[in-house]
């Protein structure tokens, strides 16, 4: 399903129109990248969290010459399925 199907099926359920259900999503979506953006977690219960991972710096070998190489540290988002979640995707509840 695409960020479109979504909005289709929102509207769809909400008794919105479609246009509006893809400014939600939008806004939605933004707000949830600008909290991750300001090191922040979005948790949403029973759905999953969205939290920012920082792998910490290391040193690495480069693979063609065996030459030590210094790997910067990094940030990336990560979502974590909360209980509620897996207990559907596993087909023990329904939504």
């Amino acid at each position: 399903m695409n960020k479109k199907e979504l909005a289709q099926k929102v509207a769809d359920q909400v008794g919105i129109t479609k246009i509006k259900a893809e400014q939600i999503i939008d806004a939605t979506l933004n707000l949830i990248t600008e909290e991750l953006v300001n090191q922040k977690k979005v948790r949403l219960v029973g759905f999953g969290n969205f939290v920012v991972r920082t792998r910490a710096g290391r040193v690495g070998r480069n693979p063609q010459t065996g030459e030590q190489i210094k790997i910067s540290s990094s940030k990336s988002p990560a979502f974590v399925p909360g209980f509620n979640l897996k207990k559907s995707v596993k087909g023990k509840r329904s939504i």
